[in-house]
């Protein structure tokens, strides 16, 4: 992942999001995504569009992990380890032989250098804005609300 100025909380919102998206459908982490302070978007390789019901399934798991209150921490880990526990198909050839490796309670374990929160009860309520479907690729779009 390049540097980028991601805000903490949706940053670790779209960690939950992606490893719900991997238990869910099996479909790998967002292969595609952008992630701003105000909305963000994710892009994973499914073979459907998503229901009214399965969004609403994607929406309450993330909440209910952000809910537990998690701790997010990170340790740094050498790739030769790493590859055993985390894809890594993403890093770019240049990635130095240790990484950071960002952990979201058990929930989920991603190489990460962007910023996040030190726990979950600092994101809010996810909510899913829209979702589409165009060429086996899923889109869904979606905000925090801080009203916690």
């Amino acid at each position: 992942m390049s540097e980028k100025n991601y805000d903490p909380r949706m940053h670790t919102a779209e960690h939950i999001l992606n490893q719900t998206m991997v238990r869910f459908y099996n479909c790998g982490r967002a292969f595609s995504s952008h992630v701003e302070k105000k909305k963000s978007k994710c892009d994973y390789r499914i073979s459907h569009a998503l229901s009214q019901d399965e969004v609403e399934k994607i929406e309450k798991a993330v909440n209910e992990v952000i809910n537990q209150e998690l701790d997010v921490t990170e340790e740094f880990a050498l790739k030769a380890d790493a590859i055993k526990f985390l894809d890594l198909s993403k890093l770019p050839p240049d990635a130095p032989d240790t990484i950071r490796v960002v952990r979201v309670g058990d929930y989920d374990a991603c190489a990460c250098i962007g910023p996040h929160v030190a726990n979950t009860r600092e994101i809010g309520r996810f909510r899913i804005i829209s979702t589409d479907f165009n060429n086996g690729v899923v889109r869904i779009r979606f905000k925090l609300e801080s009203d916690k």
